[in-house]
């Protein structure tokens, strides 16, 4: 696997957009909105399905939000979600973050949302981030971090879970405790005027338990990670079974309760 390339670990089974397409420029991308202005033009990495593209939109309302993601699929979605909603400031694009095809200086805020933790090279993913945004532009980037998700109650079943997903992400050439990291990278890639701070997802309620772990049990089983970690020779899909009952139980419990923390970091170019 050469240093730039990377599996995708989740792919795009229902069970994995039914997570992205809950995604809000509020519930994702907070850190981020006080920075905009009407007239931004704004490059959205690794837009997926398009909510957040979408919300960035009618926030620069004279500006203009460009989405991009490396899954052509994916891209036709967002397209169709702008459509629907009447954004005629949106463009789609299928693009690798790594070898961006737009010219120096073209956008006043680059933003990614949870890709650095898939991409083979994040730091060269955040030069060619700086290398597209304007001098005074902004770069902001929001990962999770798994080796720090907390759960309630206790589980050795997905204690299992998190040990053998970060095993499958760091075979297919990704880093899931990416949060972390962000600061490091940003300088490693250059950036220097860099604001780190952290926010969090927390499911607890019995909607939120039922929404958060039927996913999970769902993603376990019947994603492109299930597959990719039988292949892969990191477990059975008879454990993949044990792991998809257990995230069951815990949604069921009436005192559950999961802690879902990202590192963020605004870089100033």
């Amino acid at each position: 696997m050469s240093k730039e390339t990377a599996v995708y670990t989740h792919g795009h089974h229902e069970s994995v957009l039914r997570s992205h397409t809950w995604r809000t420029a509020a519930n994702s991308a907070a850190y981020l909105l006080g920075e905009l202005k009407p007239h931004m033009k704004i490059l959205d990495i690794g837009c997926g399905p398009g909510t957040i593209t979408a919300d960035l939109a009618e926030l620069v309302p004279q500006g203009h939000v460009t989405g991009v993601d490396i899954a052509a699929g994916i891209v036709g979605q967002a397209q169709a979600l702008a459509a629907e909603r009447g954004l005629d400031n949106t463009d789609f694009a299928v693009a690798d973050i790594h070898a961006l095809d737009y010219p120096d200086d073209t956008f006043c805020v680059v933003h990614a949302h949870q890709v650095l933790q898939h991409v083979g090279d994040p730091v060269q993913a955040l030069r060619e981030m700086r290398r597209v945004t304007k001098p005074g532009g902004i770069i902001a980037v929001r990962d999770s971090d798994y080796g720090a998700f907390t759960w309630f109650p206790g589980s050795p079943v997905l204690d299992a879970w998190l040990e053998l997903y970060r095993m499958v992400a760091r075979a297919n050439g990704g880093e899931p405790d990416a949060g972390r990291r962000l600061l490091s990278w940003a300088r490693a890639a250059g950036l220097e005027d860099i604001r780190a701070t952290a926010a969090t997802w927390v499911f607890a309620t019995p909607d939120e338990r039922a929404w958060w772990g039927g996913l999970w049990a769902d993603r376990t089983t019947a994603s492109v990670y299930a597959q990719l970690a039988v292949d892969g020779g990191h477990t059975t899909t008879g454990r993949l079974d044990e792991i998809a009952a257990a995230w069951r139980t815990w949604a069921a419990d009436d005192d559950a309760w999961f802690m879902v923390p990202h590192g963020e970091i605004l870089c100033r170019v």
